[in-house]
């Protein structure tokens, strides 16, 4: 199945208004040039307090900006309520957004995030109409200990437990090594195929092989404009969740041209 790319930059708890709209705008000027066939799947999400000055740049031009889809960082499973610090879905695509990252390892690790929420937000994403970018990884120690896949593959199984065949297939995955965020180590491309093909093969478990076929698996990890072609040319992945090299355009746009140079035949 060919499967479009998705190149995603979580700009995490950076930049200012100013800088967001500078850096959305950096990005759009880019991608006017170019076809939405052309181009990947191109998705930014900014902290919530710059989500609105972005997506006003994005519906205020004919040129570039709707071609960008915005995401938020995080969200709560409830629709309202006394969450106090909390956003909720339906909060989120009234401020634009079309996707939510979920169950990244920094939510995990400074926030005690689990499992069994990550599945819940997964639940009301799908269930408000928005997609939801699932995050999953090993530690070091994890990987050194042999239990990768197995601590992987348990994090799928809860993150889509409940959900339908369809709701899966529309989702995304970004695989995270959790030794390769902002330490500029990256995972070897071969491995990280190996381990984004048997996440395919456990969503195949819990849903079925159309599902499989169609999720789409990003790689993310101190991803960087020379890593990303070695990265899109392996068989099952499907784009990147960026982080740092998201946070200029340069790069960000390098990132994106490398992409369809091998992904999108441009």
């Amino acid at each position: 199945m060919s499967r479009k790319p998705i190149i995603a930059g979580n700009w995490k708890m950076n930049l200012l208004k100013s800088q967001a709209k500078e850096l959305f705008e950096g990005i759009k000027d880019y991608v006017k040039d170019y076809s939405a066939k052309e181009l990947p799947t191109i998705v930014v999400a900014p902290v919530f307090t710059s989500l609105d000055v972005v997506e006003t740049v994005a519906c205020n031009c004919g040129c570039g900006g709707n071609k960008i889809s915005i995401a938020a960082q995080n969200c709560h499973w409830e629709n309202s309520g006394a969450y106090t610090g909390e956003v909720s879905v339906e909060m989120l695509k009234d401020a634009g957004c079309s996707y939510v990252i979920i169950g990244h390892s920094e939510r995990r690790q400074y926030f005690s995030e689990t499992d069994e929420m990550i599945n819940k937000k997964a639940k009301a994403i799908l269930a408000g109409g928005l997609i939801p970018i699932i995050c999953c990884g090993e530690t070091l120690e994890q990987r050194e200990a042999g239990v990768t896949d197995s601590h992987i593959a348990s994090q799928i199984k809860a993150a889509l437990s409940g959900l339908s065949n369809d709701e899966i297939a529309k989702s995304v995955i970004a695989y995270e090594p959790i030794w390769a965020i902002g330490t500029g180590k990256t995972c070897d491309a071969d491995e990280a195929n190996r381990v984004i093909a048997m996440i395919r093969k456990t969503v195949e478990s819990v849903s079925s092989s159309q599902a499989a076929d169609s999720i789409r698996i990003l790689y993310g990890g101190s991803v960087k404009p020379g890593t990303i072609a070695e990265q899109m040319s392996k068989s099952d992945i499907d784009g990147a969740l960026v982080g740092g090299a998201s946070l200029k355009a340069d790069s960000f746009n390098e990132i994106i041209a490398n992409t369809m140079k091998v992904a999108c035949n441009v």
